[in-house]
């Protein structure tokens, strides 16, 4: 049977609004490329209407980018979900970020959100203490990494080359129990600070050190995995960063990027979370398998703006402790 033209006519005009109602969303991402497909893939499931546009780079990578694209007059993106908080508070006080109080941000606590709504934490990605299996003592705090039986024994990432090591710095040196002390400590103690978590974790897997500072699901992941690891939380707690999501200032979809912030941080999104292996940021949800309950976890507390001022100071007197530059 042909089509009649009015028919085929009728046809496309009942399509056009669903066309050009149709969104695209852009999203700059330091997520690994499987989560955030795993991410994308979801929330365009529970959002048909939206399609997301996404580019996958380090936070550092990402910015640059962003910054010369946006000199150029190239565009930006809508929103960003990155590593830390530390770098959208400083695109917040640059005025690039667009304050949006989400409905669902009941769910967190405020010490995991901006308080003007600038940007909200998806995960946690906790530091503790990761050690060897075969290791004579098993540590239960951070300043039993300070005693004289540990010396020469710890690896730990370098806050001059890892993101997650600088905010633990931040938070460490302003503890009252711990402060800079622990890392003049450290040093004396014959710590190797240098790299990311990752070369730590190859280091106390393989026995080439026994202890180590690290981010958890590393070593947790590789534990279920027959890995001779273990992982501490420390009983001061523990350092963290969040994955937090953020609009843009002046983004081109608003309202897709609101609903792409909301996504992530409903039960929906944060269960995706804990799918992938991570601790929810979400209070009410349990933790992956491995992992500690969320409410066991005891955080040590950050502040964000606080850390972004110190940032050139705080790498300073890392240097001068462990004679590094």
């Amino acid at each position: 049977m042909t089509m009649s033209r009015l028919t085929l006519a009728l046809m496309l005009s009942l399509s056009l609004p669903a066309m050009a109602s149709a969104e695209t969303l852009k999203l700059y991402t330091s997520q690994p490329n499987e989560d955030a497909q795993k991410t994308v893939d979801a929330f365009e499931a529970a959002n048909p209407d939206i399609t997301v546009e996404w580019v996958r780079d380090g936070t550092t990578q990402l910015m640059t980018r962003m910054a010369a694209e946006m000199e150029a007059g190239a565009g930006q993106p809508d929103v960003l979900l990155i590593a830390d908080t530390v770098t959208l508070e400083g695109l917040a006080q640059e005025g690039k970020l667009t304050a949006y109080v989400s409905p669902e941000a009941e769910g967190y606590d405020p010490a995991l959100y901006s308080a003007e709504g600038y940007y909200y934490s998806t995960k946690l990605i906790t530091t503790g203490i990761v050690y060897n299996t075969g290791a004579a003592e098993v540590p239960t705090s951070w300043a039993d990494l300070e005693k004289p039986e540990y010396k020469g024994m710890i690896a730990s990432p370098s806050p001059l080359y890892s993101g997650a090591a600088l905010i633990h710095l931040a938070a460490v040196t302003n503890d009252p129990t711990l402060g800079w002390e622990h890392y003049e400590a450290l040093a004396a103690n014959e710590t190797v600070a240098q790299g990311g978590n990752g070369g730590v974790f190859t280091a106390v897997a393989a026995g080439e050190k026994p202890y180590g500072v690290l981010v958890d699901f590393m070593a947790l992941r590789a534990k279920a995995e027959g890995s001779p690891v273990d992982f501490v939380f420390p009983s001061e707690g523990v350092t963290y960063v969040t994955e937090p999501v953020a609009i843009m200032e002046g983004a081109a979809n608003m309202e897709a990027a609101q609903k792409f912030v909301d996504f992530v941080l409903s039960e929906e999104g944060q269960q995706l979370v804990v799918d992938m292996g991570y601790i929810p940021a979400r209070n009410g949800l349990e933790s992956p398998e491995g992992f500690p309950a969320r409410d066991s976890i005891k955080l040590m507390d950050f502040d964000a703006a606080k850390a972004l001022a110190d940032t050139e100071a705080n790498k300073a007197r890392f240097s001068e402790i462990f004679g590094v530059q």
